[in-house]
């Protein structure tokens, strides 16, 4: 799996560009980004919840790399941080491009979310 590019409202995967946020899982899936878990916790998706991080993370799973948007506007509430640390789960947060370098020279079992506006 490997993510060419990105830019403000947009992220590029193999070939595939996507419009929306997005979360690759260990098995190199594409989804959509469920923001309703964040959103009805704190009124915007630009802090991850609890629930999200549950939905985000798979068992084997061994780092996280979220892209916190084009501007590094998204963050992690302390329960997902609790959550992923509980799971030994390390999470490298880094604005969106930067994200998608660390994504791309990964080693282990990382799944990827990535804010791709602010």
């Amino acid at each position: 799996m490997k993510i060419d590019s990105t830019e403000f409202g947009s992220i590029t995967v193999n070939g595939a560009t996507y419009a929306h946020d997005i979360l690759i899982r260990l098995s190199g899936e594409v989804l959509k980004r469920k923001k309703k878990f964040s959103r009805k916790y704190y009124n915007t998706d630009h802090i991850i919840s609890r629930e999200e991080a549950e939905f985000i993370y798979e068992k084997g799973c061994n780092t996280l790399i979220l892209g916190a948007g084009q501007y590094d506007n998204m963050e992690l509430s302390l329960e997902a941080s609790e959550f992923f640390r509980h799971h030994d789960c390390r999470v490298i947060l880094r604005p969106t491009p930067d994200a998608v370098t660390a994504y791309n020279k990964a080693e282990g079992r990382a799944v990827g979310l990535f804010h791709v506006t602010c």
